[in-house]
């Protein structure tokens, strides 16, 4: 790889994560169930500089992290200006059978999906620390904000809860997709989908980002249609006003996890019916969509 040009490097990173997900042995839904979690991705990138981060800290909380701030953290003998860093964010897709299956569920996820937020999940941390690791050999530096040990969770007056980096935030950053009602990211592969980042000391030419309303590709936001995330959230977490975490979260904690340690013979939770089953799982929704979704 050409160590000097950004250019380089951005295929580089996009050769890594395709190499990991075709076949490294991580790439599973656990490894007694021989199934691949993901079989595609997207990526994009953002300046290290870029405004939005700044904005985040006023938007998200005053603790979200910017990528220097988190750069720094990391490598406290270093210091950089933001310019000279990238964001670089993927989209890993759940697969045709993961959403297929989820589709059917009305109250509990299926065993795919609870596989896919959990060893998927591990999957997606395993690629983390792998792009960090290859990027060290070719002389980058690089950290994946998640793996940090300094992340934590935070109260959020605004949110309820929050965090020191959202892959969500970072990957809008990026140009990769724009919020729903539900708060889940709207791709072009659509929302049923897990997220990862890292910040890299190279300057990589950033991903246009083809849009200024953070609801863009959200039916209901722009048109006024759709909502049918609403009906598919079984603990009634959804409403025209948005997405109340604190329901969410019981459901999950108090339904899905028992029923998935029960039914499926690991410790797990998830649910992702507001994924599946609604225009936005595969792709970005248009109004002439909602006729497919009775």
């Amino acid at each position: 790889m050409a160590a000097d040009s950004g250019d380089e490097t951005g295929r580089f990173i996009k050769k890594t994560i395709k190499d990991f997900i075709d076949n490294s042995p991580f790439n599973r839904l656990h490894p007694d169930f021989r199934e691949r979690a993901f079989e595609d991705f997207l990526i994009g990138f953002a300046r290290g500089d870029d405004p939005l981060f700044e904005a985040y800290k006023d938007y998200v909380g005053p603790f979200h992290w910017t990528p220097k701030e988190i750069f720094e953290m990391s490598f406290p003998d270093e210091t950089v200006e933001a310019g000279e860093l990238t964001v670089v964010s993927w989209v890993l897709p759940h697969t045709s059978r993961t959403k297929s299956d989820n589709r059917k569920e009305t109250l509990f996820p299926a065993e795919r999906w609870a596989r896919a937020r959990i060893f998927g999940e591990e999957t997606n941390r395993s690629l983390r620390a792998c792009l960090v690791e290859t990027l060290a050999r070719e002389g980058i530096k690089a950290v994946a904000p998640m793996l940090s040990p300094a992340w934590e969770r935070k109260s959020s007056e605004k949110f309820t809860y929050a965090s020191t980096w959202s892959e969500r935030h970072a990957a809008y950053a990026a140009g990769l997709g724009t919020f729903g009602l539900c708060d889940g990211l709207i791709t072009t592969k659509g929302k049923a989908m897990r997220l990862g980042s890292l910040v890299a000391r190279k300057k990589i030419e950033p991903t246009e980002r083809p849009y200024t309303d953070h609801h863009a590709y959200c039916l209901f936001f722009t048109h006024g249609i759709c909502g049918k995330c609403i009906a598919r959230c079984p603990a009634g977490a959804l409403s025209g006003s948005g997405h109340n975490k604190i329901k969410c979260l019981e459901h999950i904690r108090n339904l899905t996890a028992p029923y998935v340690e029960e039914r499926f013979g690991f410790k797990g939770y998830g649910c992702g019916l507001c994924q599946t089953g609604v225009p936005c799982e595969s792709g970005i929704p248009l109004p002439g969509d909602l006729k497919d979704w009775k």
